[in-house]
């Protein structure tokens, strides 16, 4: 239809004089109204112009022709229409309300901006990656569209003194954000919020008070990689290199790692990594490829108190934990032959070991080499164990002989 490019962006306005076109003015033009509301509107035609009379007219919003029933003729050269509990504008730049003559040309036209005054932007959050620039990002509020083409301003000034100042590189990391790339103060806390703006009227988001130093995060950690731990099979070593951007700048990092199995959606975190780059994860299952990722956390920066900001996890990398060769129910050592001392003892002990050490050490070097350490204790004092009651390798007793004659 010829109407239908109109729906881009309502710029249509009453046609000039002189333009040849029939001279018609729309009223009121370009009205503003709340949703649900009701608008009576005009169109009057100017002089008399073959075929324009009100009886001859007919009007469209946005491209479609209104039912006739919702207008009415007032006198010979004017046109009402009537529409009542407006919906919120189809478009931000306005909705296309034209009024034609009886062959179909256009006589005059106005915008019509439906809609609601903006609410209060929140959840205002920043952070910085290199102390020297800051970006935020904000939710536009509880209901969030206005149907309205609505402005959103960051400002920021120093809390105590200055002026104030705009964010000027919007849309940065998504729809409702904002880019501030150098000449911010360290030491001295900035006041930040966003001015929301449209046709029907202004709100301001609460100010959120921050230091530089308390906002840094950083990109994920390079170069993570996992891989198995000898032929442990319930174990994997994940190591990684901490971030670049800040290897110039005082502070210490606190990693986290979380794992998933390969068929699962399901992540277990581990916490207490502290500063290592460097971590042996235990109480796998043998035989299976989980998927690892790393992220960082930068605090104590410059003598700052508060925790950074944990950066984002990097790419997921995959190894696989060795399969199990051990026979018997869940892979576990054979059971004693009848009539032998049993060892249930100290497999319960080493049992309550390992699960203590799964649950509060993942990544403790000093407890992994006690494991270490345990485990070859435990090899050593059960073959000494076998020595000392005559075993054979075959599990055939030896038989003693007496002295050599």
């Amino acid at each position: 239809p010829p109407l239908l490019p109109l729906l881009l962006l309502c710029v249509l306005g009453a046609p000039q004089a002189g333009s040849g076109a029939h001279t018609a003015v729309i009223s009121p033009q370009d009205p503003t109204l709340l949703i649900g509301s009701s608008l009576l509107a005009t169109c009057s035609v100017h002089g008399d112009p073959p075929g324009a009379t009100a009886e001859g007219l007919y009007w469209t919003l946005n491209g479609r022709r209104l039912p006739p029933e919702l207008s009415r003729v007032l006198n010979a050269s004017t046109l009402a229409l009537a529409l009542a509990n407006l919906n919120g504008s189809r478009q931000q730049s306005g909705d296309n309300l034209v009024c034609h003559a009886r062959d179909g040309s256009i006589l005059a036209g106005s915008c019509l901006y439906v809609g609601l005054p903006p609410e209060k932007p929140v959840n205002i959050s920043c952070w910085s990656k290199n102390m020297k620039d800051l970006t935020c990002r904000w939710t536009p509020g509880a209901h969030g569209e206005t149907f309205l083409h609505t402005n959103y301003s960051l400002k920021y000034k120093l809390r105590w003194y200055g002026q104030d100042n705009t964010c000027e590189e919007y849309h940065t990391v998504g729809p409702h954000s904002c880019h501030i790339p150098k000449d911010l103060a360290l030491f001295t806390p900035y006041e930040i919020w966003v001015e929301a703006t449209n046709r029907l009227g202004s709100a301001r988001s609460d100010v959120l008070t921050l230091d530089i130093l308390d906002v840094v995060t950083t990109d994920p950690p390079p170069d993570v990689h996992v891989s198995r731990v000898g032929g442990l099979e319930d174990q994997l070593s994940v190591r990684w290199v901490s971030p670049p951007a800040l290897k110039d700048f005082l502070f210490q990092a606190k990693y986290q790692i979380r794992y998933r199995v390969e068929d699962s959606v399901d992540w277990k975190v581990v916490d207490d990594v502290s500063n290592q780059t460097s971590c042996r994860l235990a109480g796998l299952k043998p035989g299976t490829v989980y998927f690892v990722q790393v992220r960082c956390n930068p605090f104590g920066i410059y003598g700052s108190k508060k925790a950074g900001i944990w950066s984002e996890w990097s790419h997921p990398t995959a190894a696989s934990t060795p399969r199990s060769e051990r026979s018997g129910p869940g892979g576990g050592a054979c059971e004693p032959r009848g009539g032998e001392p049993s060892s249930g003892p100290v497999r319960r002990e080493l049992k309550q070991f390992l699960g203590w050490l799964k649950k509060h050490a993942y990544c403790s070097n000093l407890s992994f080499r006690l494991y270490d350490q345990w485990r070859a204790w435990m090899q050593k004092s059960h073959k000494t164990r076998n020595q000392d009651e005559g075993i054979l390798p075959s599990g055939r007793r030896g038989t003693a002989r007496g002295p050599a004659r």
